[in-house]
């Protein structure tokens, strides 16, 4: 389950990357959570870091990183215009090497939007970047491989588990689709955030860990595409992922109702 909270203290730079060349790097849903710590870690390593809230009242969440050099972007990931604007504002700012599309809701109306809508739009309208990571979780083996008919307004029409199986097959969409950049699907576990709850069982201090590899790390592992990623431990994720008939039917779906294809 993929989960956010107010503080979540960065790890150690992991030896061996002291010395990778630095990343400009951008991740989504920056004011608490895993993309905070997501984006602490990057800072601490010495990557450019664009740090993003849904509005202006949340950049107090984050002035501690801009006050470490990040960037700030906002935009309400659960409206179209204001993810264009989003776009066009990161366009403006110069080319990024990666982006951790971290943001997510659990449920409500803005669940698909914010989950996947937001996403997809964001890649079909910024300036491609070199390496793509988008948060997946467990959950999405529980999802149902189902376009059909499906309404994108209304996120309250389908599940978590849905939104993340959708998010997990467009990453593997896209590195068939855009070979020239390298995508991935991360579950970071079901960690003790405020959306995973305090009994969560897995370890908080690893749950961004992967992200932050596959988004600036020369290792050879973390230059692959395609994969679903636990722990930097590449896994099986369910089977219509890798479903070329289902990826094209999501990408048509999306690209229909954003009224913007992948290029």
């Amino acid at each position: 389950m993929t989960a956010g909270t107010d503080s979540v203290a960065a790890a150690a730079v992991p030896l061996g990357e002291q010395n990778a060349p630095m990343s400009r790097v951008l991740v989504t849903g920056s004011a608490q959570g895993l993309g905070r710590a997501a984006a602490n870690q990057l800072l601490t390593q010495g990557h450019e870091t664009v740090v993003h809230v849904r509005d202006r009242t949340r950049e107090p969440a984050v002035a501690d990183l801009v006050a470490r050099g990040a960037d700030v972007v906002s935009g309400d990931l659960a409206d179209l215009r204001e993810v264009r604007r989003l776009a066009d504002r990161l366009d403006d700012l110069g080319p990024l090497d990666a982006v951790i599309h971290n943001a997510g809701v659990i449920g409500g109306p803005a669940l698909l939007h914010v989950n996947v809508v937001a996403p997809y739009l964001l890649v079909a309208s910024m300036q491609p970047a070199n390496r793509l990571i988008f948060l997946s979780s467990g959950m999405h083996r529980g999802g149902r491989a189902d376009v059909a008919g499906i309404d994108w307004s209304k996120g309250d029409s389908r599940s978590y588990s849905d939104s993340k199986l959708f998010i997990t097959a467009l990453s593997c969409a896209l590195a068939r689709e855009v070979p020239q950049t390298l995508s991935n699907a991360v579950d970071p576990g079901w960690v003790p955030t405020r959306m995973g709850g305090p009994s969560a069982p897995d370890d908080l201090a690893l749950g961004h860990e992967t992200q932050v590899w596959l988004a600036t790390s020369d290792d050879a592992d973390a230059r692959t595409t395609g994969g679903y990623w636990y722990h930097r431990q590449r896994r099986q994720p369910h089977p219509a992922a890798h479903d070329e008939r289902f990826q094209s039917q999501l990408l048509a779906s999306l690209a229909e109702w954003t009224g913007q294809a992948i290029t």
